[in-house]
């Protein structure tokens, strides 16, 4: 023991020997509680699973109510009747596995908005989808036997509160109701589904959550749906083959979860043994807490394994000081000085200073060896740095090269993508328009015959109605023409056009005479603002449709009470001189994720009331007329369209690419 060196190694397995146990009694303490943070954050992110799944069967159930309730099989079942009616919500019902599925006119659907909000909500247009608490009553008036499936006699439970129930016969529902808004009809689609002994859906939680077999396999992860503090829908058994419904959850954790509305994240005892447990609220559609939605698994396993590692770790800390000590004493001697040089090097190079190196050694054998070698081995390493910098910066310019590539060309697919939905859009309107141009020429003849014989039969009384008789000749003009227009939209090639050089004003007045009545019936207050504006070559009639296509979309945003301002005036774009039609209301706006979209065919907002063509034939118009139509919210409140064409020459003729369509 005179050696320095075997002093220093003593003085150094001193401390080791001393304070290693107490640092490992720290370290296990510290391990034992980060293990314990990690289950409780396990059994966490399983809740969140569970009551997403939770989350989604409720929107799928109002999604599909929904789609029923809007659709035309639906509204034609509605027409023909009862028996129709109830045979196709049978089928339904069976299809989307729902318990019951009805519908309820408007007269009987008000009367149950005392009861249920979500057909309150459903009767001023808002689909609803919640959990609800049916009483026995409520359940024995649905179709099917679900006072039965729901009834589920109570078990004693250790540690619940206590109760003087011997049976929970309520049904805790996953209840949806969606309005119906149909020709002739109006009413609330209401459907749901029995959460009670619903052994599927609480399987398909447990199977969806436990994934794996750490926490899941051998029966280990179990989940379970309460309706207050009573099972009605579980997997954890009592025995082998018996679920453990009718049990009730301990008075702490009623407390906690049903008394003050916070989750539960911790051990639990259930049933018959301790659990890393997961407990959340569920709250009803009157915001009242009226359950609990659980998953767990067991925490026996966990327990053992920490208490093996613990043992294995004091029995590993034994092993490694009995050997390690011998085995120091006999390598002391002339191995630290080359070590630490050996250390100091490396320190220096993991700060980043390739060059450095441990030099001549007067250590013999392998220490000598492994300095050598680690010097040669620093040379290759700063060689291969050096290397490797410049591959990774020409690496790096060729991906920068290849991703601007890839973004360019990703944005071409993206233009492409846009300008194929629009054409497909468009060649879908070009199959009907045909249909329906047909079918609106034969009204607009009879229409137009009845006309004459009304002047014929009044001899020289027509002259009271002269101006009406005309408006009507007018207008029956202006369908043959815009039919006529609609067929060439529809056909191959650009289509014709009879363009003029008019003046914006007439056109508007004219169009607010056409639109008077509408915009009177809604008690709309209509301010004008002419300022003086160039000629513009374009077809009456096409701009006629698209300034009665604005107001209308305006007015009809605006319901009653509104104020519709328009503005003509003289304004250059692109050193091209034009003039601007600008349509401003008073109505909510738009939201901003669609303005972008309100031009695209067959885009709307008024679901049932449009076909959301307007704004895209507007814009096909416009364009075709050399201009411009937009779009914005303003920032007063309301939407503001504007329309701008350029200024026709004035020495441009009217272009006529047909004959004028004949009077019907």
């Amino acid at each position: 023991m005179t050696s320095v060196r075997l002093r220093l190694l003593v003085l150094a397995l001193a401390p080791l020997v001393l304070l290693m146990p107490f640092l490992l009694v720290i370290g296990m303490t510290r391990w034992t509680a980060d293990y314990d943070k990690l289950l409780i954050a396990n059994v966490e992110s399983d809740l969140r699973i569970a009551e997403q799944y939770l989350a989604q069967l409720t929107e799928k159930t109002g999604d599909e109510l929904l789609g029923i309730a809007g659709s035309v099989e639906f509204a034609r079942k509605l027409a023909e009747g009862p028996p129709a009616q109830k045979t196709f919500l049978a089928q339904k019902r069976a299809e989307l596995g729902l318990d019951f599925l009805s519908y309820l006119p408007r007269d009987s659907a008000r009367n149950a908005t005392t009861r249920w909000p979500v057909i309150a909500e459903a009767l001023v247009g808002r689909a609803k989808t919640s959990i609800d608490i049916f009483d026995a009553e409520a359940l024995a008036a649905l179709p099917g036997d679900l006072t039965r499936r729901a009834r589920i006699d109570l078990m004693d439970t250790e540690a619940a509160v206590p109760t003087d129930r011997t049976a929970e016969d309520r049904g805790m529902v996953v209840h949806s109701a969606s309005p119906v808004r149909l020709t002739g009809q109006e009413g609330v689609l209401v459907g749901g589904i029995l959460l009670n002994r619903n052994l599927d859906f609480i399987d398909s939680i447990n199977d969806l959550v436990y994934l794996n077999a750490v926490t899941g396999g051998d029966r280990q992860g179990t989940a379970t749906l309460f309706l207050e503090d009573v099972r009605i829908s579980t997997n954890v058994r009592l025995f082998e083959n018996v679920r453990a419904l009718g049990t009730r959850v301990s008075a702490a954790v009623r407390g906690t979860v049903l008394g003050e509305g916070r989750t539960w994240l911790d051990s639990a005892f259930v049933v018959n043994d301790w659990y890393i447990s997961g407990y959340m609220p569920l709250t009803d559609s009157f915001g009242e807490r009226v359950g609990m939605l659980y998953v767990g698994f067991l925490e026996a396993p966990f327990a053992a394994a920490k208490r093996r590692a613990i043992l294995w770790m004091l029995g590993a800390f034994a092993a490694v000081l009995a050997v390690s000590a011998p085995v120091f004493l006999w390598m002391a001697k002339g191995i630290f000085a080359p070590l630490e040089r050996m250390t100091q090097t490396m320190s220096r190079v993991g700060e980043g200073d390739l060059s450095a190196r441990i030099g001549q050694v007067n250590a013999k054998g392998e220490i000598g060896a492994v300095a050598g070698h680690l010097d040669d081995l620093l040379d290759q390493v700063q060689d291969r740095d050096r290397r490797l910098r410049a591959w990774a910066d020409e690496l790096n310019q060729r991906v920068d090269e290849r991703t601007a590539q890839l973004r360019d060309a990703n944005d071409r697919l993206e233009d492409t993508y846009r300008q194929l939905v629009v054409s497909e859009k468009l060649a879908s309107i070009g199959v009907i328009t045909a249909g329906v141009a047909h079918e609106i020429n034969n009204p607009v003849a009879v229409i137009q015959g009845n006309v004459d014989v009304i002047r014929e039969t009044l001899g020289d009384g027509s002259a009271k109605v002269q101006t009406e008789l005309n408006l009507i000749d007018d207008q029956v003009t202006r369908i043959a023409v815009i039919v006529g227009k609609l067929l060439h939209f529809a056909g191959p090639g650009e289509g014709g056009d009879q363009a003029e050089v008019n003046d914006l004003k007439p056109v508007v007045n004219d169009c607010l005479v056409l639109v008077k009545h509408a915009i009177s019936k809604d008690e709309i207050a209509v301010h004008t603002t002419f300022h003086p504006a160039p000629l513009v070559c374009v077809d009456a009639g096409e701009m006629q449709q698209v300034i009665i296509n604005l107001i209308v979309n305006a007015v009809q945003a605006m319901s009653r009470h509104g104020r519709l301002e328009l503005e003509l005036g003289q304004q250059n774009r692109d050193g091209t001189a034009g003039a601007y039609l600008i349509v401003r209301d008073t109505g909510p706006g738009m939201p901003e994720d669609i303005l972008s979209s309100v031009f695209d065919p067959f885009f709307t907002t008024k679901r049932g009331l449009g076909t959301g063509l307007g704004l895209s034939i507007s814009q096909t118009l416009v364009q075709r007329a050399g201009g411009r139509i937009s779009v914005r919210n303003r920032s007063a409140g309301g939407a503001e369209f504007t329309v701008w064409l350029p200024a026709a020459d004035p020495d441009e003729e009217t272009v006529d690419d047909g004959p004028n369509p004949p009077r019907a």
